[in-house]
Parts: C-alpha cells; sequence; structure tokens
C-alpha cells in the first residue's frame, strides 16, 4: 500500500472518530450509488473532511486493494509502470498532505482536493491530468480530453523521460493550488 494512503488509514480514528472498517460497514448499509453523494454524506452528516470522505468512499467501492488496483491498471502495461512510480516519487516531495486514491482505472493525487489523476490510457500511454484552472492550452500540456471536468489539463507521457522540469513543474503547480 502506499505510504501517504496508510498514513491515513492509521490516522483515520483520530481524525474521523472511526475506524475504515467502521466507516465501510455505515456505506455498506446505505448503498450509495453515487461517489459524490456518499462523500457528502460523510461531510455533512459526521464531519469528516473531504480528504478523508472520498478516500473512504473510494475504497468502499473496490472490492481489491489499493495496491491490487494498481496492479491491475497495469497488466498488460507493465512498461508504463516505471513512469507512474516516477510521479509518485516526484509527489512525495512536495509534501506529507498529499493522498493517493488509487480507483479501478486511475490513481487520484489529492490535497485538500484532487490536483492529479495518473491514468494508463492505451498500453504506450499514461494521460497526467491536472487540474490548472485559469492556465491556457500550451505546449505538452492539452485540454482535460477524456477526463472532463475531473480535470482542467493533461499531459500524455510515453517515457519515464517524459516525467521531466517541465511535467515537474504543472505537477507542483496543480499540487500548490489546490489548498
Amino acid at each position: 500500500m502506499d505510504k501517504p494512503l496508510q498514513t491515513m488509514i492509521e490516522n483515520m480514528p483520530e481524525k474521523t472518530g472511526k475506524k475504515l472498517d467502521e466507516w465501510l460497514e455505515i456505506l455498506n448499509k446505505k448503498n450509495f450509488e453515487k461517489h459524490s453523494v456518499a462523500v457528502k454524506f460523510l461531510k455533512t452528516e459526521y464531519g469528516v473532511t473531504h480528504g478523508f470522505a472520498n478516500t473512504i468512499v473510494a475504497l468502499s467501492k473496490e472490492s481489491d486493494s489499493p495496491e491490487d488496483l494498481v496492479v491491475n491498471q497495469y497488466s498488460g502495461k507493465e512498461l508504463l509502470k516505471p513512469i507512474y512510480e516516477k510521479i509518485l516519487f516526484t509527489v512525495d516531495s512536495f509534501g506529507d498532505d498529499i493522498v493517493i486514491t488509487p480507483k479501478k482505472g486511475s490513481v487520484s493525487l489529492i490535497r485538500k482536493k484532487q490536483f492529479a489523476l495518473v491514468k494508463p490510457a492505451t498500453k504506450t500511454r499514461i494521460d497526467l491530468g491536472l487540474k490548472l484552472k485559469g492556465i491556457e492550452v500550451q505546449g505538452r500540456l492539452e485540454s482535460s480530453g477524456p477526463f472532463g471536468t475531473m480535470c482542467t489539463h493533461r499531459i500524455q507521457l510515453k517515457e519515464i523521460s517524459d516525467v521531466d522540469n517541465e511535467v515537474v513543474a504543472w505537477l507542483l503547480k496543480a499540487y500548490e493550488s489546490s489548498v
């Protein structure tokens, strides 16, 4: 399991008043269809912060462990995994307030809000979605494309060397604006 996610789960009882399995039991009884409705429920009914609520809901929807979700994403796309790992290594240096939330088809990078999304889009490409409001499309920084409103921009990454200073700068900008 990613260290930030493990830390978040360990801190959950102190920060939210319940352990992860207790939250999962509450959500299973409610059986919400939409992710956003379940997040809103935890925030309004229990006062859970957005980061914890989002993580709890994401983990409740997946029968696989977070590690299994990532393994499944890169099954048949193993050559892309080093790119994913470099992105995580890079954002780890930004601060200890990042929550890494694997989902079925992507991994969300969240501070107070999601600032990036890592998705193995094809067998030869990762799409790095970024939330950069007010920034014009330029160079490798394209419109969000398949991410829709989840992100404002995307950068296509095909090799580990594509995670260069430009990409790191855009990631850092997205991180810094997610407070």
